[in-house]
């Protein structure tokens, strides 16, 4: 008897939903679709194990599965129909692929007949997102949807973790095969070799101001107690990387801060005047580098130490003096018995973290007179106050996400979700996924008024799904940023930043949610123990307005400064 008598005959669809299971899948995030109905129909069979979310918006779907995998540190599903809902989910692929997020992207197809036709809703999906996917596959052939799908999630897990795009044709899932599951995937991580860390002591030893800089993906439990012991073994100022300012816990004494956007002017010297960067995770980027510029390229004038899961990445625009192709959990594991006696930068680490006090301190802002009508950073200290420290922080892009980068304390790996790629509309969509996968932590949104209504569908997801969370909304009245570099470049000719918004609070309500306006200071602890309240009550959101005065462009200037007025 062969091994595939016993096997029974199964759909295209089923095959695939068998696939998930077999996978791990817990969650598929997606608007449904009628490309990929054999998918849905065969998931009914697993509807007690995998919950389909049903979402408003491709893209809003798309940055949930990013965010799920982000914060579970597995890889997360996500289906989208074909034509515009694969166009509609690409923000949310670039997003994954910036940020080294595990993603397996299901996206409806016509028919093999069909194909090359420019059939109804047709794309060529292998060219549209090869240059922002780490594969792009079509499964043509039902019989090999086992094979195909379980190395889609070997892919998206192994070495530099990112989005996999599998194409599904109309007639590949509504077929039948009679072939065997594979087995569960199996991540592959690179691990450093004995000479990588002897080499490594020997560059700490002779170093006199020696800074570490942690990101990237792939950061577990395990693997930031390594680094915390590492740090503390070795007096190590710790800095974290654009918007990964959860892997080490900022209560902790040796985190000196995030180097990105706005980076503490203190600390970005010390990043230049470091003899030693051992950087770990991080891809060294335009926005941890300043625009390339805290590293000369191609030979930086700081030893460097880049240890990076992707080989690709290392050396691809700094030369370093030891490059280590190795994820970051084996990296960090494998520090614990590097230990330099007696270090000569033992007084850095104080001398660091006292320059990222004072960098957190009250800004200067409101020193202007009028502008100390509402003082967003008491806003922050009040919220900080009020939740616990594991809460988690999602944002999408804007000036706004300042008040939570520089003032926030994030309490440590998974607290902060918010998009290295700069995409705008993140945060609502992220802090659905976050309150599902976590349903007994708080979650705050911060969020822009330009920001967030590029994603404010997705509060009906949060409604039907009972994930209630806090939304903090920046209102003022204009695409902020944008508006600030016009300013500088073009000063007094403004032109098409300017914002006209609804009725925020009613919005927030038409949801079943809890919605209030905030004008000045003091309003805003009452409004605060309403919001939170009302999601402990009804699991739904609640979302606070901060009128902001457009001239709070920045922490530390006006727009009228910005612009030289």
């Amino acid at each position: 008897m062969t091994r595939t008598a016993t096997i029974p005959a199964r759909s295209g669809g089923q095959l695939l939903a068998d696939a998930l299971a077999v996978h791990g899948v817990d969650t598929v995030f997606g608007v449904p679709g009628e490309s990929y109905l054999a998918v849905l129909d065969g998931l009914y069979a697993h509807r007690e194990a995998i919950r389909f979310v049903t979402c408003r918006h491709e893209g809003g779907a798309a940055f949930m599965a990013e965010a799920y995998g982000k914060l579970t540190g597995r890889p997360a599903a996500l289906m989208v129909t074909r034509g515009p809902g694969a166009s509609n989910a690409a923000i949310g692929i670039h997003t994954a692929q910036q940020d080294s997020t595990p993603l397996v992207v299901f996206v409806g197809q016509v028919g093999n007949d069909f194909l090359g036709r420019e059939a109804f809703q047709e794309i060529d999906y292998r060219r549209m997102y090869g240059s922002i996917a780490k594969w792009v596959t079509q499964i043509d052939r039902t019989e090999r949807i086992p094979e195909l799908v379980a190395h889609a999630f070997q892919v998206a897990t192994s070495g530099r973790m990112g989005p996999v795009v599998v194409a599904l044709p109309e007639d590949t899932l509504s077929g039948t095969a009679t072939v065997a599951d594979s087995a569960p995937f199996q991540p592959v991580q690179a691990h450093p070799s004995a000479a990588q860390l002897e080499a490594l002591r020997e560059l700490l030893a002779a170093a006199t101001r020696p800074l570490v800089l942690v990101g990237g993906s792939g950061w577990t439990p395990a693997a930031c107690e390594a680094l915390r012991q590492f740090a503390e073994t070795n007096a190590l100022p710790v800095a974290c990387s654009f918007r990964r300012q959860d892997i080490l816990d900022h209560h902790h004494p040796h985190y000196v801060g995030d180097v990105g956007i706005g980076v503490n002017p203190r600390l970005a010297e010390r990043v230049r005047r470091a003899d030693l960067l051992i950087v770990i995770g991080a891809r060294l980027g335009e926005m941890t580098t300043s625009g390339y510029t805290l590293l000369d390229s191609p030979r930086p004038r700081q030893k460097l130490v880049h240890v990076h899961p992707g080989a690709e990445e290392l050396g691809t625009v700094f030369q370093g003096d030891l490059l280590v192709n190795a994820a970051v959990e084996p990296f960090a594991l494998a520090l614990s018995g590097l230990r330099i006696e007696t270090p000569r930068w033992r007084d850095t680490v104080a001398e660091a973290r006292a320059e990222l006090e004072a960098w957190r301190a009250r800004p200067a802002v409101f020193d202007q007179p009028g502008l100390d009508r509402l003082d967003l950073w008491e806003v922050v200290n009040t919220l900080q106050r009020a939740v616990p420290g594991d809460t988690i922080v999602t944002n999408g892009a804007g000036n706004f996400a300042t008040w939570a980068h520089r003032f926030w304390r994030y309490g440590g790996l998974r607290t902060q979700l918010a998009p290295t790629s700069g995409a705008m509309g993140y945060g609502i969509p992220a802090a659905v996924a976050a309150r599902i996968a976590a349903p007994d932590r708080n979650v705050v949104c911060f969020a822009g008024d330009g920001d967030f209504l590029m994603s404010a569908s997705e509060l009906a997801t949060a409604a039907q799904y009972d994930a209630g969370f806090l939304v903090l909304l920046f209102n003022n009245g204009m695409y902020g940023t944008i508006r600030m570099h016009q300013e500088r470049e073009y000063p007094g000719r403004v032109h098409g930043t300017a914002l006209a918004n609804p009725d925020f609070v009613r919005f927030a309500e038409a949801f079943g949610g809890f919605g209030a306006r905030v004008e000045r200071t003091p309003e805003f602890g009452h409004a605060l123990e309403k919001a939170l309240g009302f999601i402990g009550r009804h699991r739904r959101p609640a979302l606070i307005e901060l009128v902001v005065d457009p001239q709070v462009i920045t922490p530390g200037r006006s727009l009228d400064q910005v612009a030289g007025r």
